[in-house]
């Protein structure tokens, strides 16, 4: 199966309040074909720091079962308690006893450590459809990426592609789970 880029984006929450938005809306996106979900993760950190983790996913069983638990294999968690933190573990510390490293030392992300006791995080492994053709007419013209990152909505005001009234309100979205 050719895979598209793939991203994982991890969305804080202070106190969730879910009512199917998101994944309605990640639904959409999978259904015009513009993303496919390939692994999805809530994690809960209580007071004490201490994980719960729930698996969610919009991927038909054929996928699911195709792709596995991704994310797990990418920052060393399992789903499955304590068996299933040891198996994420381990297919970590295999992925890179043979060679492979997901994050270089520079690029290291302690993505448990960032979420904030007392709060919530999705981690969404991304991959982008609609960036397949481009990323193949890039390889085609011998490019490569160098770097990428989303950019904040205060920065789109000091270049005037934002207005400050509609920075503010992305910002307040985004800082609220701050």
């Amino acid at each position: 199966m050719a895979v598209g880029p793939v991203q994982l984006i991890v969305l804080g929450f202070n106190h969730p309040d879910f009512h199917g938005e998101v994944i309605a809306e990640l639904e959409e996106l999978r259904n015009s074909d513009t993303v496919r979900v390939i692994d999805a993760l809530a994690v809960y950190k209580d007071a004490r720091g201490e994980i719960e983790v729930e698996h969610l996913s919009n991927l038909s069983t054929e996928e699911a079962v195709e792709l596995g638990s991704k994310i797990g294999a990418l920052i060393g968690l399992g789903i499955e308690g304590e068996a299933g933190m040891e198996a994420g573990a381990a297919a970590g510390a295999e992925a890179a006893a043979s060679g492979l490293q997901a994050f270089s030392d520079q690029d290291a992300w302690d993505i448990l450590a960032e979420i904030p006791d007392d709060s919530a995080a999705a981690l969404l492994l991304i991959e982008h459809h609609w960036a397949v053709p481009l990323r193949n007419a890039i390889a085609r013209a011998g490019g490569y990426r160098i770097s990428d990152g989303f950019i904040s909505p205060l920065d789109l005001v000091t270049i005037g592609l934002a207005t400050a009234a509609e920075a503010k309100e992305l910002h307040d979205i985004e800082m609220a789970a701050a």
